[in-house]
């Protein structure tokens, strides 16, 4: 099922391999004899169809993860993961040996082919980079059916395409992954401002920390509360509901608040130790005084925190609804600008269906050799503007169409206002306009990588950035994949 509910198409058949050697043979026919196009999908939550294609081959990585995030090498720090599963069970995998990967995505329940192609990012990328700045080795089925190694050293091109490349150059079968010794509990904070300078300020110091020294926090990130429904609900959920935060007894800028999270990672040898260095921290920061919630948690507990909000909205029914997302790079220079125009103008004080997540990110940590986008320019520093709306309908029936007009009104005041942002886990339909997100120079390296590991265009054509070259030759072929209605 597509998770995002927004642009659901029809493939004409599902394909569920029993190895990599399956699903190279499959896209080797394709290659060779003409079928229309083949799409990887993981757990299925691409917003905008990505993981779909209309009237090709749908590859259902998920059905062989069980088992495979076994390949846990401890004393050379890392995990050989298929590229179906899931990333709570390469977290499960790895806790058996005292070890974890070093980035994640705030959800769990992806898999590590999907992040991969993407980034992945979550609170660690300030310190660690993304996901893709965090693998060692990839196994890789390209657009012509080759079972191709790839790594920093072995088959440069082809690692640093499929690394954030939107599954347009190959389906990654295998990864290593970097992992670190696991910590057993953290211990997780928020605070409230009211003032967006400060609160990204505090934002941008907490982030310059980064490196392997213990003076820092291991995770920052944070949120945008615009109306009082929302700071008491989802992400908000360890605020006392017997003595519910106000956002007007706060003293806000504009109507807005911002909510600082960061945590300390701490095994219970060092528990002695961390109390000192959070209040060495703390008092770095200017934060409202009584806005301080903390709570203190198993480490595996804090990973797979939005699992159990998954689980209290499914009991709902509130889970399978459309998520029109919206989530953008905005460089570090206009995001006052933005504030002002979005938190504060389109957005308002009115509900806002869902969370708003806002954090930095150092441009360091990521490796322009990959495909993924970051803004261009030189700044060090860029945030992740995250809407996670989701579409629950109220007695209008529009509640969808009032939050894709909502995203694109946000769109718009970003071109008319000259903030270069980027989309992460973009959307668009034009070639003009995935030119225009990837820049003159990442695109044209782009096109190559398409032409040298996908000559035919038949992989992600869901991404919407490629045609498929058919084969007119063998229109037979495709014919014959078009009536496998099926699963196979």
């Amino acid at each position: 099922m597509l998770r995002g509910g927004v642009a659901p198409v029809e493939p004409a058949a599902v394909f569920h391999p029993t190895s990599d050697r399956d699903i190279a043979q499959l896209i080797r026919a394709a290659y060779q004899q003409g079928f229309p196009a083949v799409s990887a999908r993981g757990h299925g939550h691409s917003i905008n169809g990505q993981a779909n294609t209309a009237g090709g081959v749908v590859i259902e990585m998920s059905r062989l993860a069980e088992g495979h995030a076994d390949g846990v090498r401890r004393e050379m720090r890392y995990v050989d993961a298929w590229g179906g599963e899931l990333w709570i069970d390469v977290l499960r995998a790895c806790l058996e040996h005292g070890l974890a990967p070093r980035s994640w995505t705030d959800y769990l329940y992806l898999s590590v082919g999907g992040t991969l192609s993407n980034a992945g990012i979550s609170g660690q990328a300030f310190n660690h980079g993304p996901q893709i700045s965090n693998v060692h080795e990839l196994d890789v089925v390209t657009g012509k059916g080759e079972m191709v190694k790839c790594s920093e050293e072995e088959n440069q091109e082809l690692f640093h395409a499929v690394l954030g490349g939107l599954g347009q150059f190959g389906i990654i079968t295998r990864a290593r992954i970097a992992v670190e010794p696991a910590p057993q509990r953290v211990r997780w904070i928020r605070v409230l401002y009211s003032n967006f300078s400060t609160f990204t300020r505090d934002q941008e110091h907490l982030i310059s920390l980064h490196g392997d020294g213990r003076n820092k926090f291991d995770y920052v990130e944070g949120f945008v509360i615009v109306d009082e429904g929302l700071i008491n609900n989802w992400r908000s959920s360890f605020f006392s509901p017997r003595n519910p935060v106000k956002i007007s007894s706060l003293g806000t800028d504009g109507g807005v608040l911002y909510c600082l999270e960061v945590t300390k990672n701490y095994r219970e040898s060092t528990a002695d130790t961390v109390d000192q260095e959070i209040e060495a921290l703390m008092k770095e920061l200017d934060f409202i005084p009584a806005s301080v919630f903390t709570t203190d948690l198993p480490y595996v507990d804090f990973l797979d925190r939005v699992h159990k909000v998954e689980l209290k909205l499914r009991a709902k029914n509130l889970w399978e609804v459309p998520h029109p997302w919206l989530n953008l790079f905005v460089p570090k220079s206009r995001i006052d600008d933005f504030d002002k125009g979005v938190f504060k103008g389109i957005l308002g004080n009115n509900r806002t269906s869902g969370p708003i997540l806002i954090y930095p990110m150092n441009k360091s940590k990521w490796d322009d050799r990959s495909s993924a986008v970051t803004p261009e320019g030189d700044e060090e520093v860029f945030y992740l503007v995250a809407l996670l709306r989701s579409a629950v309908e109220d007695s209008s029936g529009k509640t969808l169409e009032y939050l894709s007009n909502q995203n694109r009104e946000i769109l718009r005041f970003c071109d008319e206002s000259g903030i270069k942002m980027k989309q992460y886990l973009p959307h668009y339909t034009t070639e003009r306009e995935w030119a225009a997100h990837f820049g003159e120079e990442k695109w044209d390296r782009f096109n190559q990588r398409k032409t040298s590991f996908d000559p035919r265009r038949i992989l992600a054509t869901g991404q919407r950035i490629f045609k498929p070259v058919p084969d007119s030759a063998d229109a037979a072929a495709a014919s014959l994949v078009r009536k496998g209605k099926a699963s196979w």
